[in-house]
């Protein structure tokens, strides 16, 4: 159930992320997460749209480097503490993290998670095992 997350290179100057914001607009490309990690000379803009392939090929068209990685997204209880039997269960599988965050989607009192992990079908099977749904793309609204 992997969903594609698109990661875009930047400078590390101002306006490069209201650029992108505005090449996928004009393109009518909804984004449903973003994240930005950065370093001192670029930063990589990680983002969940609702058409991936259709984005990706746009955005190369106007000159931005990127690739498209498999992630995973993760219902859980919009609630204190919703978050906590997911990881809990990622460390009892000794699953590394590399690195996670949310997406804006908010549905019956559900809020979800994307996670780029060591080990995804460990990770499936522990969340099948203890009554925990990872999501597809056709549950967050996504093409492909």
């Amino acid at each position: 159930m992997r969903i594609h997350q698109i990661s875009v290179f930047l400078e590390n100057r101002a306006g490069q992320l209201a650029e992108i914001t505005k090449v996928l607009a004009q393109n009518n490309i909804d984004l449903r997460a973003i994240s930005i990690a950065e370093t001192s000379d670029y930063g990589v803009l990680r983002m969940i749209v609702d058409d991936a392939e259709r984005a990706t090929s746009i955005l190369l068209a106007n000159g931005y480097i990127l690739s498209m990685t498999p992630v995973l997204a993760a219902a859980v209880p919009d609630a204190p503490g919703g978050l906590a039997p997911v990881l809990g269960l990622l460390a009892q599988g000794q699953i590394d993290i590399e690195y996670m965050y949310s997406l804006f989607t908010h549905v019956e009192n559900k809020a979800y998670m994307v996670f780029r992990i060591s080990d995804e079908e460990k990770f499936q099977q522990l969340m099948e095992q203890n009554g925990m749904q990872l999501c597809s793309a056709q549950e967050l609204g996504l093409k492909s």
